[in-house]
């Protein structure tokens, strides 16, 4: 079965929050798109890949205030780092923007209005916890207590962590400050809502009818669903955000979820503006054959299932819903969640310091938490390192280079008659590169990381059972048969790790004396044969093992926060 054309695919991730720098659990949806999108440009689609900083909304505000700066002072430092390290980590975004971009801010207003004239939006007076204190309402990140439904002693005001229940503030028990500890009094103040109730049905039919959705993010949507839609608050009592553009909403500013998704809008239109091609945003989300696929972490599922498809449907202007929402569970360390202030993880600056990028990018994607929530370890890492990119993917690619080198005078050697092995070795890596795509289409990128590995053990195998190195001394058209198969391995591992670990995938073209870019080639071209005669270039090992315990590893990353402090 081939890999199936696309056409125009837009590839997201949810929005990071910039009250910080992001740890290795958000990376995982970041990095989930960048892989994706890299393998439909390697499709030859017209891929668009968008994301951006979350800049307003509590999280920013309520860490602005605990630094005494201002939420923008704040947002300006992060976002200018993560731009940064996000390049380092070799992330492919055709627009990384900001919720403080003045397109992203127009657009939300204006959409937001049409839901209003819409008849969607509408005021109420209700009540709110405020903090006599700290005098502030206390939406959303501003307030903590016990989760309703679970008992989680640390819900926050907007959702619940432990259950990924939507919350409202005054749902919590015993609910408190989290700026000043005390607890609060219940004030009325005046909102706007979105009746996600009247979507209910059109919403059921996009879920039980999407073949994409993994099934947590299915079953998770269907279930919040049929325990009945209520309205969604669209303003929250914070000066920190867009500005509600609603008659009679001065001073209120619009609630950072309902804008946030509609940035996967906001940053397409803007991307296109950049390029001078205004009006092309409509061809990927009015066009019924594009593709909008978002990453996303499992406790954001109803923001993407539910609240951002009743928004594009109450426009009714035909907007194209995400054509896949892929959910992953947790990633956490040691079995903690990532914590900044308690310093449990491994933060993406940090990250970068220890090892190089392709490093974690390959242990990430080969240990991606599709169905269960997965526990980051050094020693899990230590392992993916050593065993998979440097004994199995790397020495495979090493031993072969090296003995072209040395044996055939750097130049890919004729193979005069391939036998029967050489060719079922040949059509087993056309079936295994077909397979990766097919596993990558369907967002399982666990599945075709590991697909990537098998070939490279394939290769390994192939020549412990080949031994060129013996060959070569009884029958050199043998020797040349095994060596011309193994390049074509060789050849394919470069094209088709390059959406995984695309520093490495270059050199390695370079390597093989290619012209261009690994980047600008197709994916058919992993099966495009090495010619005969062709000579390689200088070949240098890809990968070093890591030469350390756990413990060592640890003290690494202590070192590294006490340079930082």
């Amino acid at each position: 079965m081939e890999v199936s054309k696309l056409g125009k695919v837009l590839v997201a991730c949810g929005w990071p929050y910039v009250n910080y720098v992001p740890h290795l659990g958000t990376l995982v949806q970041v990095l989930s798109a960048d892989v994706t999108a890299r393998y439909y440009r390697l499709k030859g689609e017209d891929v668009v890949m968008v994301s951006g900083s979350d800049e307003h909304g509590t999280p920013v505000e309520v860490e602005a205030v605990k630094l005494g700066v201002s939420p923008k002072q704040l947002t300006d430092k992060n976002h200018a780092k993560i731009v940064e390290l996000f390049t380092k980590w070799g992330f492919s975004f055709d627009n990384y923007t900001r919720t403080e971009n003045p397109i992203h801010k127009e657009y939300v207003q204006q959409h937001l209005m049409k839901i209003y004239e819409n008849g969607y939006i509408f005021p109420r007076e209700t009540e709110m916890l405020y903090c006599e204190k700290c005098k502030r309402f206390l939406p959303d990140r501003f307030v903590e207590g016990k989760c309703p439904y679970c008992g989680y002693e640390h819900a926050r005001g907007d959702q619940c962590e432990a259950c990924g229940r939507l919350l409202e503030p005054t749902l919590l028990v015993e609910p408190r400050c989290v700026i000043c500890k005390s607890k609060p009094v219940i004030k009325k103040t005046k909102h706007w809502y979105f009746d996600l109730s009247k979507f209910s049905e059109k919403l059921v039919e996009y879920i039980k009818n999407n073949r994409q959705f993994t099934s947590n993010a299915k079953n998770f949507s269907l279930n919040f669903i049929k325990e009945g839609l209520k309205p969604r608050a669209v303003t929250r009592d914070v000066s920190w955000g867009i500005p509600a553009p609603f008659p009679e909403a001065e001073g209120k500013t619009i609630y950072v979820w309902i804008e946030a998704v509609l940035g996967y809008v906001s940053a397409t239109i803007e991307h296109f503006k950049n390029v001078g091609e205004p009006e092309k945003w409509r061809e990927y989300w009015f066009n019924k054959e594009a593709k909008i696929i978002i990453f996303i972490g499992k406790d954001n599922i109803p923001f993407h299932t539910i609240i951002f498809p009743a928004l594009l449907l109450a426009s009714h202007e035909g907007y194209n819903l995400p054509w896949n929402v892929s959910a992953t569970e947790f990633l956490q360390f040691k079995g903690e969640a990532f914590s900044k202030s308690r310093r449990i993880g491994v933060w993406i600056d940090e990250a970068l310091k220890m090892f190089p990028a392709d490093y974690w990018r390959y242990f990430l994607m080969a240990t991606r938490p599709e169905t269960k929530d997965t526990n980051f370890s050094w020693k899990i890492f230590i392992e993916k390192v050593n065993s998979d990119l440097n004994d199995t993917f790397g020495n495979f690619i090493h031993r072969t280079l090296k003995f072209i080198k040395t044996r055939f005078k750097g130049v890919i050697p004729e193979a005069a008659s391939l036998e029967e092995e050489d060719k079922r070795v040949l059509e087993q890596l056309k079936n295994k590169v077909n397979l990766m795509g097919m596993e990558i289409e369907k967002c399982r990128l666990q599945s075709a990381t590991n697909i990537l590995m098998i070939i490279g053990r394939m290769g390994n195998q192939y020549l412990n059972e080949k031994e060129p190195w013996n060959q070569i001394k009884r029958d050199v058209n043998k020797a040349a048969n095994t060596i011309y198969v193994a390049a074509q391995i060789v050849k394919a591992l470069t094209v088709v790790s390059a959406p995984f670990i695309p520093f490495t995938a270059e050199k390695l073209w370079k390597t093989l004396n290619l012209p261009g870019s690994v980047h600008e080639q197709r994916w058919s071209e992993a099966l495009n044969p090495l010619p005969t005669g062709h000579k390689i270039g200088v070949v240098e090992p890809l990968f070093r093992k890591v030469e350390a315990d756990e413990e060592k590893l640890d003290e690494k990353l202590a070192k590294i926060r006490e340079e930082e402090s």
